[in-house]
C-alpha cells in the first residue's frame, strides 16, 4: 500500500488517537510493508510507538490479530488501551483462572466472541493445546501475528526465553506446516546482525523487509561511565548518586537476586537510608511484581532495584535515572535497559559502574552458568525419558531446569515434540462420545501415554478429540487439565557423538557471548563522551554513518543535527505546519538531494527549507552551490533559506509568518 494512504487508515480506524498525534514516517513504512503482504521485522527505539503500528496494521487487515507479549502487566495495559478505542480484545494468560480461560475459548470457538485482538503469552502458546486447537479452528480469520520483544527468540541474545523459540512451531501447527497465511510483524528495540539472521530465519522474513528506525540513538539520555578499582569505592559512589538524584524516579539494574550487593540486600539498605525503595525480580509472584510496578508508576516508590525481569514493555514515561550497578553482558542489553529512561523524551541520566572484577564475574558466573553443563543435560534427559525410548509426558511449564535444557535436546535431535496434550484422562466425566468413551476405557490408570500405547492412536489425534468434545460440551471436566508436552525420546541415554555435538553447540554460544561482553567493555574503556558512546553504539546497531549526528530531539520527536534545527522544527510544530526532516527529494528518476525540511502548506504547496550552518567553509560552500543549482533548475521558487547566527529564532519566526500567509 502507498505510504501516503496510511494517514487515511489512521483517521478511519483510530480516530481518537489521530486527533492527538501524527504518525512517524517509520510507523507508516512498517504498516505499509505489512499491508503489502510482507512478513516484517521492525527495529525502533523504546517510546517510538511500536504498539500503534500493530494496532493500525491489524485493524486495516480487518481480521483477528494475535499479539504475543512477554508480560501480563503489558498485556493488561495494551488490552485496556485498545478497548478504549472501541475494539474487542481476548486475553489469555496465567493471571486468568483456568475455568474462565476455558469459558472464553469456548465462546471464541463458537464465534460468540469475535475479538479484533488476542493477547497471549509465549508460555501459553508453547504449552496450551486447547488454545492452539481454537486458533486453528478460526485460522482463516487470523490476518496478523505480532511478536513483541522478538529479541527473546534468538538463542544468541542476552534475553533468550525458551518459550519464544516455540512460536514458529505453533504457526506450523496452525497452518499444517504449509505457508503461513497470516502476516508476521516482529518488533524490538535493539538487535545485532546475528540475532537478526536468527529471527528472520525463524519467521520467514526477507532482508528487504527489515525496517530499522534511523533514530535508534537515544541521545536525550546522558551516558556516564564510571570505572573503579574495587567494589567498596563503587558502592560508595552509588549511594552518592542516589543522594544526588533523590526524589527522582531511579531504576537500578543488578543481576543477582540475593547475597551481598544483590537486589534484596541493596533494597534493604536503601530502605534503612530513608529511600522509598522496592525490589523486583523473577522469584516474586506476578501479583507482587504488578503491585511494585503500579506503585513505581504512581510515584509511591522512587527507587527500584531490579534484575532484567524489569524491562521489556515497561511503559513508565518519567524514569529519570538508570544505574547499572553490575555490568550488562552486551551493548544490546545495556541499550535496552537504559532505554527504560526518558520515554517522555525529556532529559535523563544513565550511569554504569564497574570494576575489572565485575567483568570476570560476569563471564564466569553469569554467562558460563547460563548454559547447562553436560552432567546437567544428562541428568535432565534421564528425568524426562526415564532412560527409555518412546513417548513421554513432559510437565514443561513449571520446571526451570527442563525449560533450560529442552532447546538443546530439540536442536540436537534427542527429542521431538509430538503434541501439546494432557498427562491423564482422569479429569474427564459425562462423556457423550462413543469414540472418546472407547479411548477412556482402554486403560485402568487413564494415563495418556498408556492409553496411546493401548489404542495405537496418534497422540495429536487423541488430544484433538478431547479438545473438540470439551468445546462442543460433549464431555465435562472434573478439574482443569494439566498442560504438558507429549515428547518422543530417540535414545535411552545421550550417545557419545551427541554429547560431543552438545559440547560444540554450547561452546560456540559461550565464545560468542564472551566476545559480545569484550566488545562492550572495549567501548566503555575508550572513555568516550556521552555523544561519542551513543554514536559508537548506533554504529554497532547499524545506524547509517551519515545519520549518527542526528542527536537533538524536537517537540515532534524527530532527531536533528543542530540546536538551530531544533529551534526551526519546534517553531514549525508549534505553528501547526506539517513538515518532514531530511526527506529525499528526487530531481531525476534515480538522483536526489535532501532538504533540511520539506514543508507541506495548507494549500498543498511544497516548500523546501535549508538551514545553512557552515557557510564560509570552502567544501561546504562548494556543495551548497551545486545543491542551489538543482533547486533553481528543478524546483524554482520553492526554496527558503536561513543562516546560522544568534538571531535564528526571530529569523525563523518571520519566515514562518510569511509561509502561513
Amino acid at each position: 500500500m502507498d505510504i501516503t494512504k496510511i494517514d487515511e487508515l489512521f483517521n478511519k480506524y483510530l480516530p481518537k488517537e489521530a486527533k492527538n498525534k501524527s504518525l512517524y514516517n517509520i510507523q507508516k513504512l512498517v504498516v505499509s510493508n505489512v499491508l503489502q503482504g510482507n512478513n516484517t521485522l521492525c527495529i525502533m527505539p523504546t517510546g517510538r510507538g511500536k504498539s500503534l503500528i500493530y494496532w493500525l496494521t491489524g485493524l486495516a487487515l480487518e481480521g483477528i490479530t494475535i499479539v504475543i507479549s512477554p508480560l501480563i502487566a503489558l498485556i493488561y495495559e495494551q488490552a485496556e488501551k485498545i478497548k478504549e478505542q472501541g475494539y474487542e480484545v481476548l486475553s489469555v494468560h496465567g493471571g486468568i483462572s483456568s475455568e474462565k480461560q476455558i469459558k472464553l475459548l469456548k465462546q471464541f470457538y463458537d464465534k460468540k466472541l469475535n475479538p479484533n485482538f488476542i493477547f497471549v503469552s509465549p508460555e501459553r502458546i508453547s504449552t496450551d493445546g486447547l488454545f492452539e486447537y481454537c486458533i486453528k479452528s478460526r485460522r482463516d480469520e487470523i490476518k496478523l501475528v505480532v511478536i513483541d520483544e522478538v529479541h527473546c527468540v534468538s538463542q544468541w541474545g542476552f534475553s533468550f526465553r525458551p518459550f519464544y523459540k516455540r512460536i514458529p512451531s505453533f504457526l506450523d501447527e496452525i497452518y499444517d506446516y504449509d505457508n503461513w497465511a497470516a502476516r508476521i510483524l516482529a518488533l524490538t528495540a535493539t538487535l545485532n546482525s546475528k540475532e537478526i539472521m536468527d529471527i528472520c530465519n525463524d519467521f520467514r522474513i526477507d532482508k528487504d523487509d527489515i525496517i530499522k528506525d534511523d533514530l535508534l540513538i537515544r541521545s536525550e539520555i546522558s551516558l556516564k561511565v564510571l570505572k573503579f578499582d574495587n567494589e567498596n569505592e563503587k558502592e560508595q559512589k552509588f549511594w552518592e548518586l542516589l543522594k544526588i538524584h533523590k526524589n527522582e524516579k531511579i531504576l537500578v539494574y543488578l543481576y543477582r537476586k540475593y547475597y551481598q550487593r544483590g537486589v534484596e540486600d541493596l533494597t534493604k539498605e536503601a530502605l534503612n537510608k530513608g529511600y522509598k525503595a522496592a525490589c523486583f525480580h523473577g522469584d516474586m509472584s506476578v501479583k507482587e511484581r504488578q503491585d511494585i510496578f503500579w506503585k513505581y508508576k504512581n510515584n509511591e516508590i522512587d527507587v527500584i532495584f531490579a534484575t532484567n525481569a524489569f524491562g521489556m514493555g515497561i511503559d513508565i514515561p518519567d524514569i529519570r535515572v538508570v544505574i547499572h550497578f553490575m555490568i550488562p553482558e552486551s551493548v544490546e542489553q545495556f541499550y535496552q535497559e537504559v532505554g527504560r529512561a526518558a520515554r517522555d523524551k525529556k532529559a535523563a541520566n544513565a550511569y554504569i559502574l564497574y570494576t575489572n572484577k565485575n567483568i570476570q564475574v560476569k563471564k564466569k558466573h553469569f554467562i558460563d552458568n547460563s548454559f547447562p553443563s553436560i552432567d546437567e543435560l544428562k541428568k535432565c534427559y534421564s528425568i524426562i525419558t526415564n532412560n527409555k525410548k518412546g513417548l513421554k509426558t513432559l510437565q514443561y511449564f513449571g520446571n526451570e531446569q527442563i525449560q533450560k535444557c529442552l532447546p538443546y535436546f530439540l536442536d540436537n535431535g534427542l527429542l521431538t515434540i509430538r503434541c501439546k496434550g494432557v498427562s491423564n484422562l482422569k479429569m474427564l466425566s459425562d462423556i457423550k462420545s462413543p469414540e472418546l468413551n472407547k479411548v477412556y476405557n482402554a486403560t485402568r490408570t487413564k494415563s495418556f501415554i498408556t492409553t496411546i500405547k493401548q489404542t495405537g492412536l496418534d497422540p495429536q489425534y487423541v488430544t484433538n478429540l478431547i479438545f473438540s468434545l470439551i468445546l462442543e460440551n460433549k464431555v465435562k471436566l472434573k478439574k482443569s487439565f494439566d498442560k504438558c508436552l507429549i515428547v518422543e525420546s530417540h535414545y535411552e541415554n545421550i550417545p557419545e557423538d551427541k554429547i560431543n555435538q552438545l559440547r560444540r553447540y554450547i561452546e560456540e554460544k559461550r565464545k560468542y557471548k564472551h566476545k559480545l561482553l569484550d566488545y562492550f567493555v572495549y567501548l566503555l574503556d575508550e572513555e568516550n563522551s556521552s555523544i561519542q558512546l551513543h554514536q559508537e553504539i548506533g554504529k554497532y546497531l547499524g545506524v547509517p554513518k551519515h545519520k549518527l549526528n542526528r542527536i537533538y530531539t524536537t517537540l515532534k520527536g524527530d532527531k536533528v543535527r543542530s540546536k538551530s534545527e531544533v529551534i526551526i522544527a519546534n517553531l514549525l510544530y508549534e505553528n501547526n505546519i506539517n513538515y518532514e526532516y531530511e526527506r529525499k527529494l528526487y530531481y531525476t528518476e534515480d538522483k536526489y538531494i535532501i532538504p533540511d525540511f520539506t514543508i507541506l502548506l495548507h494549500n498543498g504547496r511544497k516548500v523546501y527549507w535549508e538551514h545553512l550552518g557552515m557557510i564560509g567553509t570552502e567544501s561546504y560552500d562548494k556543495r551548497w552551490l551545486e545543491k542551489q543549482k538543482i533547486y533553481e533548475t528543478y524546483f524554482p521558487g520553492k526554496l527558503v533559506v536561513t543562516y546560522e547566527g544568534a538571531t535564528i529564532t526571530n529569523t525563523a519566526k518571520d519566515l514562518i509568518e510569511k509561509l502561513k500567509k
